[in-house]
């Protein structure tokens, strides 16, 4: 029996998968449409137009479910593992009002697109991996307490690299749009699907590294649904 076949180890796999096909399928719709460039778009641009935008929040919704779903199985699963430890509990029902709040941001970026409720979609995002950042840092203050007795040392360096590498990648992501978004660029910036190449290479270059840093954002995201839910 593979490990992923015993009782609920399934989840963050199935979550893991899901969301990465949420991504990939929008993403190849919208190039293919041309509803956007293929090189390294907005996330949230593959999920602006019809008929991507449906696709995209369908599978995000969904992917939201099997996320809430996986952070309940590790919060009962860290609860009876230390049905004892007052600072285990405090820090596990911390994780999981986080988590929860996490999940509820992804279902808001997925269906207020960013060029119709930019704020909403804005407070998703943040939700999202804001508050899932800090989902990450609890847990991975649950791997330190619960050494050696759970689990070896490997487990709790493996999760606090992934959580560095994620803070690392969120604060450049926000100082790029606190850059972009500045009004310096013009303020056709949110509902911009396509850009030029007439287009200011401060500009572009600002963009392209934003781009780059929420792609690598949801990848850490996909290594710690993984990581986190087991």
């Amino acid at each position: 029996m593979w490990w992923f076949q015993q009782g609920l180890s399934f989840l963050p796999s199935a979550l893991v998968i899901w969301t990465a096909a949420a991504f990939i399928f929008s993403y190849i719709t919208a190039i293919t449409l041309h509803h956007v460039d293929p090189a390294l778009p907005y996330i949230s641009d593959t999920g602006t137009v019809a008929p991507e935008k449906c696709l995209f929040g369908a599978m995000l919704n969904i992917a939201a479910v099997l996320c809430i779903a996986t952070i309940y199985v590790r919060y009962k699963q860290v609860h009876a593992l230390n049905p004892e430890e007052s600072r285990i509990i405090r820090l596990n029902k911390a994780g999981l009002v986080l988590g929860l709040l996490s999940c509820f941001g992804l279902s808001l970026v997925a269906n207020f697109q960013k060029t119709a409720f930019f704020v909403v979609h804005v407070c998703g995002a943040v939700l999202t991996f804001g508050v899932g950042s800090l989902y990450m840092f609890v847990q991975t203050i649950l791997s330190y307490q619960m050494q050696p007795k759970i689990h070896g040392k490997q487990v709790f360096w493996i999760r606090l690299l992934v959580v560095i590498w994620c803070g690392v990648s969120a604060l450049s992501m926000l100082t790029c749009s606190s850059l972009l978004y500045s009004g310096n660029f013009g303020t056709d910036i949110v509902q911009k699907l396509h850009w030029n190449p007439e287009d200011r290479v401060r500009k572009h270059n600002i963009r392209f590294m934003q781009t780059s840093l929420r792609w690598n954002k949801r990848s850490c995201y996909s290594q710690v649904s993984n990581l986190f839910g087991n």
